[in-house]
């Protein structure tokens, strides 16, 4: 049988390893990873036949789509999965200069139009989507400060803003006076030079529905639980769960991405406020970081989005709800900042050490050590340190 040549990108993430073990086990698939660096987590695995480094498309997005380009023609890519948001923006917008290929994902300009919070926010008001009271700026002059209520958020329009052949980063920022406000806009360039939204501020809980489209019909949702973060304070899931859809959530997502006739994964991000009401925050136009928890609950995004290049796909069936996934380098970290914070008590830390080391027999896997496959895990057990 012809295998179909996959080039991963992004292999330093544990969704980039989560896509390669996915896609890598198929009989029908032979895998190729890719990152900047000599080695990277991704490029370890069994299921990576071969680990190419790439330039940073970060630091040079021109050089990175000429090595792509090359790569392609070298290797007879016929898959490229990108997996962050410089990658997949990077080849969406230059594909037409890259030979024939596969990219599982919608035409440039609705990629930026979802990944846009401002131009996201204003569709999703059209669509009766429920998003917090917004101010969309070009400028900070533009700015209506009777109007604006503390704590806001300070939002830039763009997560990743490319300049100069450069990727400029921003962040979103809670912000709780009008002085650091005031120093936040004149301090950092993305909000004297990009558009931006100055947000309500909603007090809540963050959740996300995970979803596959194909050419704008929905084909799978999945949804988890965060149980522990690194910070503990919330961040990065440690231990996380996959539980039951949201149904209203589960509305709003369809509603948003089937109105731009999505395709590709996408994770809808709401935050629940008190009341209940799930307010729109973003959409990520990639896979995630929790990616291996939704495979071990059988909703396999890698798989589904390599085979709708290539055939229509049915609507696929639930998933199972409960299990569990653990990041365990990252569990010891939020252990670590647990017992180093000081306005923990002893119950407190005792109840963490507890947590830690309490065993479940059934229902768990870890995320990056598998027994099948340790490549990785000693990569980055020997990184950690």
């Amino acid at each position: 049988m012809e295998k179909t040549a996959v080039l991963i990108f992004d292999a330093a993430q544990r969704s980039a390893l989560a896509a390669t073990r996915a896609l890598g086990k198929r009989s029908d698939i032979v895998v190729f990873t890719t990152d900047c660096t000599i080695q990277a987590l991704a490029g370890c695995s069994r299921y990576s036949s071969q680990y190419l480094q790439c330039p940073n498309p970060n630091q040079n997005s021109a050089a990175f789509v000429a090595w792509v380009a090359e790569t392609i023609t070298r290797y007879n890519i016929d898959f490229l999965l990108p997996v962050t948001e410089v990658t997949s923006r990077t080849l969406v917008e230059h594909k037409q200069q890259l030979p024939p290929c596969k990219l599982p994902f919608a035409d440039h300009q609705t990629l930026l139009d979802l990944s846009n919070k401002t131009a996201l926010t204003q569709l999703a008001h059209t669509l009766n989507v429920p998003v917090p009271a917004s101010q969309y700026c070009e400028t900070p002059d533009q700015i209506d400060w009777d109007a604006v209520q503390f704590p806001c958020v300070l939002k830039p329009a763009l997560s990743k803003v490319l300049v100069n052949n450069v990727w400029l980063v921003t962040q979103v920022h809670i912000v709780h006076s009008r002085t650091e406000m005031a120093h936040l806009l004149t301090e950092k360039d993305y909000f004297t030079a990009h558009p931006f939204m100055v947000q309500q501020y909603i007090d809540g809980q963050g959740a996300g529905i995970f979803c596959y489209y194909q050419h704008g019909q929905a084909k799978a949702f999945f949804a988890h639980k965060r149980l522990r973060e690194k910070p503990p304070s919330g961040g990065v899931s440690v231990l996380s769960e996959s539980a039951a859809v949201n149904p209203l959530m589960k509305q709003h997502a369809q509603a948003l991405l089937t109105a731009v006739n999505w395709h590709g994964a996408a994770m809808v991000e709401f935050k629940i406020a008190s009341d209940g009401t799930p307010y729109l925050m973003e959409i990520n136009t990639r896979l995630w970081g929790s990616l291996q928890l939704s495979i071990d609950a059988g909703v396999n995004f890698p798989a589904l989005l390599f085979d709708g290049e290539y055939r229509t796909l049915t609507e696929q069936p639930g998933f199972t709800h409960g299990v569990q996934l653990r990041w365990l380098l990252g569990d010891v970290d939020n252990l670590y900042l647990q017992l180093k914070d000081k306005q923990t008590g002893i119950g407190g830390k005792l109840a963490a050490v507890g947590h830690f080391l309490l065993p479940k027999f059934s229902g768990r896997r870890h995320e990056v050590n598998r027994l099948d496959d340790m490549g990785p895990f000693w990569f980055e057990l020997k990184n950690y340190f």
